[in-house]
């Protein structure tokens, strides 16, 4: 790795490393849409399908995709700091190519949990890797505009999808021809990032190598072990914790609305073509504005956008769960999508603020686990809570936890953007 210090042209910055940088968004792109796949028909296929009427059995394919992801980003960060980050970038695109055959050709419901677990490992070794790859070619500046670019590419993906597959399976039917897309995705996905993908090793070397740890912290140095990076990443470091809890909580949310929103919309009168609107305009506003908050967030800092993100998230789950219609329910997603904008890249953004450039993958990948392990707890708690109570007070409820969230953050996590931390006493 430190050979490639002294190759010509290895530089950081997103203006010096456009070209690879932007080839990172589109790749990230084809990752989200994989996800988007599933976002609308999915739950309708359960019960239409599959005779399937228990929520939390409908839901148990958002688990099962929540806790491998979840698992797997704390893998694909460690795996990329030592063995590189394209080798695993290419495995998870090798992990995805069974999954949109596995849910056009799925006998039982167990198959299209099985996609689920291979959809997870797809999405926890590409999207974690993109990420950091992105982080290692900007460098220390403009960390926040990176991240929106690519949590905005992701999830316009993941819209564009859910409301693609949305008027297909209205057009044909909820299965097989919606699936279709996701060959063309893993095939885009997997081209590109064997052909014109490059190793971004050289870049964190040469950060690392002009990279000043605190005086007054030896914990910011590049010789953490593993289970020192996991506790300091899940609870030691007040900053590293606030952002572990405040992705949790955001994904939490996430896997509520991905489980429930359809069902809830349909139990509404609305069409399928409806439903892939509402589907479509919460991760579509979530994708667009990270194109500004994440720079935003370079320039404001990271702890105002992630209170008023999470207090933005409370506000529209809310709103969804006591209202009805379908304008009303667009006006409820339209918001879930700005504050969970306001929230996605600035998390990532805070954490690689903290980190070493040595052990910042893998901070990623436990902050990732924590994260994405939200899906599972979400469709867990929700489908429990659908069942028990009926699908608003399960909505209602995770709209209380992302208010709780909010008050964490503004009460204990500190401000991590160098500059304003530092003129903050911080």
């Amino acid at each position: 790795m430190e050979r490639r210090v002294s190759e010509p042209g290895v530089r950081l910055g997103l203006r010096e490393n456009w070209k690879q940088f932007w080839l990172l968004v589109l790749v990230n792109a084809f990752v989200g849409a994989m996800v988007g796949l599933e976002r609308t028909v999915l739950p309708l296929i359960a019960e239409e399908e599959f005779g399937m009427v228990a929520r939390g059995a409908i839901l148990s394919f958002i688990v099962t995709f929540g806790f491998v992801k979840a698992g797997t980003n704390f893998f694909a960060g460690r795996l990329g700091d030592l063995h590189g980050r394209k080798r695993v970038l290419v495995a998870g695109w090798l992990f995805g190519i069974p999954v949109p055959f596995l849910l056009i050709w799925a006998p039982s419901w167990s198959w299209i949990v099985f996609a689920n677990v291979l959809l997870g490992v797809n999405q926890g070794l590409a999207w974690s890797t993109t990420v950091i790859m992105k982080i290692d070619l900007v460098g220390p500046k403009a960390r926040g505009l990176a991240m929106g670019l690519n949590e905005f590419a992701g999830y316009l993906a993941v819209a564009l999808a859910a409301l693609g597959t949305g008027y297909v399976a209205e057009a044909f039917g909820l299965r097989p021809e919606p699936f279709y897309l996701g060959i063309a995705f893993v095939a885009l996905g997997l081209g590109l990032t064997v052909l014109f993908v490059r190793e971004t090793a050289g870049h964190v070397a040469l950060e690392a190598r002009g990279h000043a740890p605190s005086s007054d912290d030896p914990t910011f140095g590049g010789t953490l072990s593993g289970r020192e990076i996991f506790t300091m990443a899940s609870w030691r470091h007040p900053a590293l914790f606030g952002a572990s809890q405040a992705g949790l909580v955001t994904n939490f949310k996430d896997g509520l609305a991905w489980g429930l929103f359809p069902l809830f919309f349909a139990a509404g009168g609305l069409s399928l073509s409806q439903i892939g609107v509402l589907v479509f305009i919460y991760p579509a506003l979530w994708g667009i504005l990270q194109l500004w908050t994440g720079g935003l967030s370079d320039r404001l800092g990271r702890k105002p956008l992630l209170v008023g993100g999470m207090l933005l998230q409370a506000l529209a789950l809310l709103v969804v769960a006591g209202s009805g219609g379908f304008w009303a329910w667009f006006a409820g997603s339209a918001l879930l999508g700005a504050g969970t904008a306001l929230v996605y890249p600035t998390l990532l953004a805070a954490v690689a603020d903290v980190a070493h450039p040595a052990w910042r993958g893998s901070a990623v990948g436990v902050y990732r686990l924590w994260r994405d392990s939200g899906y599972a707890f979400g469709a867990i708690v929700a489908g429990f809570l659908a069942d028990v109570l009926g699908i608003v007070p399960a909505i209602a409820a995770g709209g209380l936890l992302a208010l709780l969230s909010s008050v964490l953050i503004a009460l204990r996590m500190p401000e991590t953007l160098p500059a304003r931390g530092r003129s903050e006493g911080a």
